[in-house]
């Protein structure tokens, strides 16, 4: 798989990539972890194009490179060599606060638990990024709207104590797409929910990424819940391949 042409235009103004452009673009991707000897190949030369639109899957064993990944594509991580472009900003060039605006304007992060703030009841969840959002960034969605879209309209005066792990995770999702990002990194969103749970999930992922042309990437060891993705990628000792 190689890596494809990115725009070179900013990021768009009106919210989430426009769909069928690439959102996410990994290119020639390189990260190593240690010192001297000591050292893993975690990435080893990835190329990644995610398009708007698109929820991607990424499976692998432990230890193959997928928390690394997300880690490189959502900025939080330099990689050795190779760019990483989202929505047509290689912030692989960026500086730290230029990445770290970034990250609170472009990038959705939704993770295993859901990782609710616990004083706080599912409207005030999404409420709380929208503060902290940069002077002069885009208006974001709004939090009640997106928690109807999430199925969540009904419980959002409820804290985290008084939803279950699928509520959670669907507050999370909401959280994580309130700012109108470009591209959304999900880690393991299904690793506590039971089989039905899983499937209502990563439905829900697919459609919001899907209406709001946000680039999704999933790392997930859940097989079951694959059919709902739009690509599938195994990743094996940091190499990325596509699957049939």
């Amino acid at each position: 798989m190689t890596g494809q042409t990115t725009p070179t235009a900013g990021p768009q103004e009106d919210g989430a990539t426009a769909p069928g452009r690439p959102g996410l673009v990994l290119d020639g991707v390189c990260l190593r972890h240690g010192d001297g000897t000591e050292t893993v190949q975690a990435l080893d030369d990835v190329d990644l194009t995610v398009r708007a639109g698109e929820l991607a899957a990424v499976v692998g064993p432990s230890g193959a490179g997928k928390s690394s990944l997300l880690a490189v594509a959502g900025g939080l991580a330099r990689p050795d060599r190779g760019t990483v472009t989202v929505a047509g900003v290689d912030i692989t060039a960026a500086g730290t606060r230029a990445r770290a605006r970034l990250r609170r304007e472009h990038i959705g992060f939704v993770f295993q638990t859901g990782n609710l703030v616990p004083a706080l009841t599912a409207l005030d969840q999404l409420r709380l990024p929208l503060r902290f959002r940069p002077r002069g960034a885009r208006s974001g969605r709004d939090p009640r709207a997106l928690l109807e879209d999430v199925g969540m309209a009904d419980k959002a005066d409820r804290h985290p104590h008084r939803l279950s792990g699928g509520e959670r995770q669907r507050v999370g999702i909401a959280r994580a797409l309130v700012t109108g990002p470009s591209v959304l990194l999900v880690d393991e969103p299904t690793a506590a929910l039971d089989r039905a749970r899983s499937h209502d999930i990563v439905r829900l992922l697919a459609r919001e990424s899907r209406q709001h042309g946000v680039a999704a990437i999933m790392v997930t060891h859940d097989h079951d819940v694959l059919e709902h993705c739009d690509t599938v990628y195994e990743m094996i000792d940091g190499r990325l391949t596509a699957l049939a």
